[in-house]
């Protein structure tokens, strides 16, 4: 996959920043690149919860360039970051907004908002907070991709069926497709 060339030093930023762990750089974005792969060809707004250092909102982003992605975090210090890099990076197509998630639930629930198509999350919070809190995203029709530990099962059924989603796991991220 091509890359801009500032990619992994703007993520080396972030890490120094402690934005996320000490993992290599280039495993974090192979990690990041799961999240393109299991994305697809989907088109449309993607919203990124707690994107923090920008992973992986800003390796999708690199990626596909045809997504209007927003990037979200409710720590200025993060969202003063990632539009830095959004800007030196280049990527028009990429917004940062300094809020907090529920906020973003309350407009799409509200109607304010028209919601997104794809909603990814990495590290955003307990597993349940995390998903109800896309599914409170996500337009009908669209999917979210979480990051999944290496083994277990953290998405009882009772929750799955509740919230209607249908999950497909792929390596370490997982896609849960909305009706």
């Amino acid at each position: 996959m091509d890359r801009h060339p500032d990619l992994f030093e703007t993520l080396r930023q972030a890490q120094r920043f402690g934005f996320f762990g000490d993992r290599a750089i280039d495993e974090a974005v192979a990690h990041a690149e799961q999240y393109v792969t299991v994305i697809g060809d989907r088109s449309g707004r993607l919203l990124d919860l707690g994107s923090g250092g920008g992973l992986p909102g800003l390796v999708v982003a690199d990626a596909r360039p045809d997504l209007e992605i927003v990037l979200l975090d409710r720590r200025q210090k993060r969202t003063d970051f990632l539009e830095r890099a959004v800007r030196r990076l280049g990527f028009e197509q990429v917004s940062v907004a300094c809020r907090d998630a529920d906020e973003v639930v309350r407009e799409v629930a509200d109607g304010v908002d028209s919601g997104f198509d794809i909603v990814t999350a990495r590290g955003f919070g307990p597993p349940e907070f995390t998903l109800r809190t896309a599914a409170g995203c996500v337009r009908p029709g669209g999917c979210i991709v979480i990051s999944e530990p290496p083994t277990g099962d953290r998405w009882p059924a009772e929750l799955l069926d509740e919230l209607h989603l249908s999950p497909t796991r792929t390596g370490t991220v997982i896609r849960f497709d909305a009706p």
